[in-house]
């Protein structure tokens, strides 16, 4: 089978304190990822399953001579304790996520899965970022990247991240809505649809009901819509938040574009609980990542469910066999 049939991914540890390293070995034992896919873990050493081979130097002609998974070892501090935050445990992510980085953007593997990260281990690493979007598009040196959250037919762009609420409704402008929609629309192209049929979601409820409910939809939602329409996008809105994420889960739209973090999750969440997955738009590689996290209340204890992990291989495996990436 060739490497385009079965693509090879990086796929990176996570947080060894969470059930990344649980939910990683069991995507390595699957039969389906096996068929679709073969996967250069990045992590620690000690976490290598005996059957999988350990490479020092991974290259495109190495891995060419391999038919099965493969790893490559991270720095790890010993004694680092499962189910708790700690310094040492986000040290680790880092390292396995630089390796899985440096893999990924010199094509010595045709798309990045990212196993979940501790923000908080993170920041006591020394890394003070809101989250892995951010970190890898600082990395990465683009300006223009962002979070999609994907269930099913359901993708949803976030407008911001991981910020406090009141942080994120100050950041909603005409410019910012408009630049989104853009990255939305390239995206989306990139993902194979001709024509992407965008929406924006409102801010208040009902989208403020012409003013009723807020102002904000009149004065910075409708002038972007009528700015990216002026563009050339296929947008509209703004629509009531309460209805318009259903409206995409049922085909009405390719996108939404959400406006902060929870507007956009929620509804991923409750369509897609084990399924939900994200990529990173503006990226020069594709990256993929499963919709949940570290989970360190069950890590070590052998309860972790793979599927979402697994489904994000198997759609990661499926986008790179068609040459995706979410940057031009």
């Amino acid at each position: 089978m060739t490497r385009a049939s079965r693509p090879w991914l990086g796929l990176t540890l996570g947080d060894p304190a969470g059930i990344g390293p649980e939910v990683v070995l069991a995507a390595l034992r699957d039969p389906e990822v096996a068929r679709e896919a073969r996967l250069l873990c990045c992590g620690p050493a000690r976490l290598r399953p005996a059957h999988v081979p350990e490479l020092a130097a991974p290259t495109r002609d190495a891995l060419a001579g391999l038919d099965g998974h493969a790893w490559l070892a991270t720095p790890a501090a010993d004694g680092i304790e499962v189910g708790r935050v700690q310094r040492a445990a986000g040290e680790a992510a880092l390292a396995a996520l630089r390796a899985g980085v440096d893999l990924a953007s010199r094509g010595v593997v045709d798309a990045l899965v990212t196993a979940p990260v501790s923000k908080e281990a993170l920041h006591l690493a020394g890394e003070r970022v809101e989250g892995q979007t951010e970190l890898l598009g600082r990395w990465a040196g683009v300006e223009r990247y962002e979070m999609v959250a994907v269930a099913g037919p359901l993708r949803a762009m976030l407008l911001t991240r991981h910020m406090p609420l009141a942080k994120a409704l100050a950041a909603v402008t005409r410019e910012r809505v408009l630049e989104h929609l853009l990255l939305f629309d390239e995206t989306l192209r990139r993902l194979g649809f001709a024509r992407p049929k965008l929406a924006l979601a409102g801010l208040n409820p009902h989208a403020g009901e012409r003013g009723i409910l807020g102002t904000e939809e009149l004065e910075r939602l409708e002038p972007a819509v009528a700015d990216a329409r002026e563009s050339g996008l296929d947008v509209v809105g703004p629509l009531s938040p309460d209805t318009v994420f259903l409206q995409a889960f049922r085909g009405g739209f390719d996108g939404v574009l959400a406006l902060y973090h929870d507007q956009a999750f929620i509804p991923v969440k409750l369509a897609a609980p084990e399924t939900g997955l994200t990529l990173i738009a503006g990226l020069p590689y594709l990256r993929i990542s499963p919709a949940h996290g570290t989970a360190f209340d069950i890590a070590g204890k052998g309860v972790a469910s793979p599927k979402n992990l697994i489904v994000a291989v198997r759609q990661a495996a499926e986008w790179a066999r068609a040459g995706l990436v979410t940057q031009g």
